[in-house]
């Protein structure tokens, strides 16, 4: 189908604008100005979010953490802290270091979302700085999305090869990050609450700085939650495994380790109410709501009419997919709930089931899904994108889709429907021009989806 050379001009301004809410919601979740809105230094005083440490002169604060923000986040406290920092080690995803390096800070590089050498070894460090807290000391701890790959330290009898294999296994099992998190807890020496209980075993506190990666923001499971008392048990994370079918597909060491928890030959993590959580302070510094708001304020400056519907979207992406375009069609048709032009924004984490040999993310199956749904649909568009701007393994954020998509790509001899079964999402909008390339963002707060109406 040719297409009016105004209506290509139409669909490239509206696309353009489509980025600028992207970058309006990545600006609004900085890591630099998510720290700097929470930490302040007032003489031998430290204040994180509502609460004062006093440190004496002689004192020394410890910065330790993990995640894809971990980078901006060091970059924030070492610019407030200065030479308080005694000694300072965050592990981060390769390609998300700081352009300058740091004085007092070590940003350290590993593998992501599968763990690897490096990031055993940069754990190792970090627990070294641990060791060296006396009495008084304050430890500030950086957790942002990506810590539960890039904190690793498998328990005795699990190998980083067990951990990888069983970490790929869940990832492709269509498991929510939930319940991959409930698993890799309990195979953990430093996830679910374990940071928490080394620090505070040196007579040091914590004060940890968050940007939440996860719906809701529930302490525990954001980076699996090193330094937060965990509510899960053995027995979820066998139940997690037999869910998904997975038990007759881990590694033996993997299923024998959780069979002795099962029988309570091993410790569970920290729970609520535990005494050792009383001298940790969590403060979330950003989330997806955070984000959210930002990208409506700058479409309400472009002249949409926006809301932020939901910072809850999950499920399965194709099928999420289905939902956005029957959000659009429903505003399309009836303008509602919002007059023309509209822009409804959606954020949370879906999951994908892996069940071909494509290449993708959940973002661009979720775009590629109500692509579908939309084929021949006039005045409307939908953008879905990672907020770390690496949706799966690829190098894409995401992608646009509108009511033309499937009809160009046919064109094009693309069949869509074979894609979205190969979960193939990446070539297909690579080869239209649709993908959204923002690079890595240096930040991480799950994913965000505009639906438009005009």
């Amino acid at each position: 189908m040719k297409r009016e050379a105004s209506d290509v001009k139409r669909q490239e301004g509206l696309r353009e604008q489509v980025m600028e809410l992207v970058w309006a919601a990545l600006g609004a979740v900085n890591p630099m100005r998510a720290v700097a809105r929470n930490l302040q230094r007032e003489g031998n005083q430290i204040r994180v979010g509502d609460r004062l440490y006093e440190l004496p002169s002689d004192r020394r604060v410890a910065v330790i953490g993990a995640g894809k923000a971990g980078g901006g986040m060091a970059a924030g406290v070492e610019a407030i802290l200065a030479d308080r920092i005694g000694e300072g080690w965050v592990n981060v995803r390769y390609g998300y270091e700081p352009s300058r390096p740091l004085q007092r800070i070590r940003v350290h590089p590993a593998g992501h979302p599968i763990p690897d050498q490096a990031g055993v070894e940069g754990t190792r460090r970090i627990l070294d700085l641990v060791e060296g807290l006396d009495e008084g000391d304050l430890a500030l701890v950086l957790i942002s999305g990506g810590a539960s790959a890039l904190l690793v330290q498998p328990v005795e009898g699990v190998s980083l090869e067990d951990l990888q294999q069983l970490t790929d296994e869940l990832l492709r099992s269509g498991a929510t990050i939930e319940e991959v998190n409930t698993v890799r807890k309990h195979l953990s020496q430093v996830k679910g609450g374990h940071l928490a209980r080394r620090i505070t075993q040196r007579g040091a506190q914590a004060a940890v700085l968050v940007l939440s990666d996860v719906v809701g923001n529930p302490l525990d499971g954001i980076g699996s939650g090193p330094c937060a008392p965990d509510p899960t048990t053995f027995a979820d994370a066998w139940a997690v495994l037999e869910r998904y079918g997975l038990l007759d597909r881990i590694p033996a060491t993997v299923r024998a380790y959780l069979e002795r928890g099962l029988r309570g030959e091993v410790e569970e993590t920290p729970k609520p109410g535990d005494l050792l959580f009383e001298h940790v302070h969590h403060v979330i510094v950003g989330d997806n709501r955070t984000a959210a708001l930002a990208a409506a304020e700058r479409a309400r400056a472009l002249g949409f009419h926006a809301e932020v519907l939901t910072t809850h979207l999950e499920g399965e992406a194709r099928e999420v997919g289905k939902v956005l375009a029957a959000l659009a069609k429903e505003e399309a048709r009836y303008a509602t709930p919002l007059p023309h032009p509209a822009c409804l924004i959606l954020g949370g984490e879906t999951t994908v089931t892996v069940r071909g040999d494509g290449k993708g993310g959940r973002n661009q199956e979720m775009a590629l899904a109500a692509a579908l749904a939309l084929d021949g649909w006039e005045g409307v568009m939908v953008a879905t994108l990672a907020t770390d701007g690496t949706d799966g393994p690829t190098d894409a954020a995401g992608a646009i889709a509108d009511g033309d998509t499937v009809a160009r790509a046919r064109a094009m001899g693309l069949d869509p429907v074979d894609h979205l079964n190969r979960n193939d999402a990446y070539s297909f909008f690579a080869s239209l021009g649709d993908l959204i390339l923002t690079g890595p963002t240096g930040t991480n707060v799950c994913d965000l989806a505009f639906v438009l109406a005009f």
